[in-house]
Formats: structure tokens, sequence, C-alpha cells
């Protein structure tokens, strides 16, 4: 079964479109690898993330911004001999994108963003109530390189 990397826009866009999470990488105060899993938003190539607006993420985030977010979907196992373990393999498609957060403050660019977020996972819009908005932390992972593979497909 054959592995294919690929960094067309095209095929990035049908992995990232397929997950409910993706998987942020940071480098923690200690020096300390720190991986969370996050709803996420896609447009246009940038990766939009939002949490609480205080915690430990966001302290490491403030200290360092360069992010590693990984995407996962099309998980199959597969074996060519049974009773030979070895034989044994999964087949999925990912993407890795290297990045830096950029955190947004602006009221009515955060709306945007979150409405970004729903409508990935609701495929509508809503409105916003200020105390939410103000409240939430909202920021973007600016890409500077995607990498994408699929393995088994």
């Amino acid at each position: 079964m054959a592995n294919r990397m690929t960094s067309r826009p095209e095929d990035i866009r049908s992995i990232i479109d397929k997950c409910e999470a993706c998987y942020v990488g940071m480098v923690d105060l200690e020096g300390k690898p720190y991986v969370l899993p996050f709803n996420f938003g896609f447009d246009d190539g940038v990766i939009y993330l939002h949490s609480a607006a205080e915690g430990k993420k966001i302290d490491i985030l403030k200290q360092n911004r360069e992010v590693c977010v990984v995407f996962s979907t099309d998980h199959q196992l597969f074996h060519r001999h049974e009773p030979v373990a070895c034989s044994y393999g999964m087949k999925y498609r990912s993407v890795l994108a290297h990045g830096k957060v950029v955190f947004i403050e602006d009221y009515e660019e955060k709306e945007k963003v979150l409405n970004i977020i729903m409508r990935k996972y609701t495929g509508q819009d809503f409105s916003f109530n200020a105390p939410a908005v103000n409240n939430v932390c909202v920021y973007k992972v600016e890409v500077t390189k995607f990498e994408g593979k699929e393995s088994g497909y």
C-alpha cells in the first residue's frame, strides 16, 4: 500500500475538512512538549482556534507562538495475513501545519472567526452577545508550511 505526500492546497483542505478536531503542539515554559485537542475553523489557509482567555496554554502561547497543528482522519485497520501481527497496519490521511499563533483582539474579527468555527460544526452563522465575545480568547495560526500524507490509500 502506497504512501503519498502532498502539499497541494486542495488535498490539504480535503483532509482538514474531514477532521472533527485538531491537536496543537507547543513547547511549555519548561521546554517540554505540550499537546491539546481543539475544535477549529479553517478558511483560506488559516487555522482558527478559541479557548478560555487564561490558563496554561495561553501562558505558553504568549511566550512562544510557534506551534505544530496535527489533523488525522480516515483511519482504517488493514492486514496482509491475519495470523501475522506484523502484517497489520493503519490507513490514514493526515496534515501537519507549522506556523505561529496570532491573538485576535478586534471585536468584529473575533465574531467573524467564531462564525468560521461554528459553520464548520453546524453549517450556520450565529449572533454573539458582547460578554461572550469579550471573554473568549480567539486566535489564528498563520501557517508557514503544510505537510499532507495519505498512507494506504
